[in-house]
């Protein structure tokens, strides 16, 4: 939901500060936009999967800094239709993003890796985690992951997908963000928002319209008992789209190894909301792994 899309923009090289951000190329066309920072000897790698919005950078301005500091590294990348990743497909699926990110793990092979998921994220990083290999993780981060599928799941998809067809992801963000943030930040970010003029509809072929469509095709029936690596989910209690307090502990509590770290002052985009507090979330748990 909110973030910036820039689909079709795929130069073979960006730079930010010090840090070549390469592509990995998976087709014909089809590429992913990564940075890679390999850790200390005794560190892990966090692996970071975005949700359906925005991109790599949201991991880089929360976490990058403290993660680095702390002698851990970082892998992230944008899914196909994202900022810098190309893409031929005329849509995506689950199954298509979940193996886009084998084939990235399978690439650089990270060294220790916690995969971190933020929203359907999560999914994606748990999917890939189970079909084993070089997807597997020591550990996982789920971010406002748990949910069940359902008529208000449904509906949801279906009513972003309507948004981001009328007007963009401009409206997206508007009708959206006031759900989705705390209280604190919606304070401090209004102004930014309901600007005058109209909305400019995504095209057909947009990234993030075929990314927000691919939302309906995910399989949340995870067989959670398989997931025995080290888990921590966190929960943004102000999340007023995703969070459903019985889901939410009925599937954590199937999770063999998982602990909790419930956010009351976050909601769901908690990269963005509480970024130094996330950072320590993910130090805090590496050292248990």
């Amino acid at each position: 939901m909110p973030g910036t899309f820039h689909p079709q923009q795929t130069p073979p090289k960006s730079v930010t500060g010090t840090f070549i951000m390469p592509t990995h190329t998976l087709s014909q066309g089809n590429t992913l936009a990564y940075e890679h920072i390999a850790p200390s000897a005794d560190g892990m790698t966090f692996v970071c999967f975005n949700a359906l919005s925005g991109d790599k950078g949201m991991w880089t301005a929360s976490i990058g800094d403290a993660v680095r500091k702390a002698g851990h590294g970082l892998l992230m990348y944008n899914l196909r239709g994202q900022a810098g990743s190309d893409y031929t497909l005329a849509s995506f699926d689950e199954n298509s993003i979940v193996a886009d990110a084998r084939a990235l793990l399978q690439e650089i092979k990270p060294v220790r890796p916690i995969h971190v998921g933020l929203s359907i994220g999560g999914l994606f990083a748990l999917k890939a985690h189970l079909a084993g290999g070089t997807g597997a993780a020591q550990g996982i981060v789920l971010i406002n992951t748990l949910r069940k599928a359902g008529q208000r799941l449904d509906w949801v998809n279906d009513a972003v997908t309507r948004a981001a067809e009328t007007g963009g992801l401009e409206l997206l963000r508007d009708l959206f963000s006031p759900l989705l943030m705390n209280e604190e930040w919606q304070q401090q970010n209004r102004a930014g928002f309901l600007k005058p003029g109209p909305y400019t509809p995504c095209k057909p072929d947009d990234g993030a319209l075929l990314l927000m469509k691919s939302g309906s095709t995910a399989d949340w029936a995870v067989p959670y008992e398989r997931v025995t690596v080290p888990t921590l989910v966190i929960t943004g209690l102000q999340d007023r789209v995703f969070y459903n307090a019985t889901d939410v502990d009925e599937l954590a509590a199937r999770l063999p190894a998982a602990n909790r770290f419930d956010m009351a002052d976050a909601g769901h985009m908690v990269p963005v909301e509480r970024p130094q507090a996330l950072a320590q979330a993910l130090l805090d748990f590496a050292d248990t792994i």
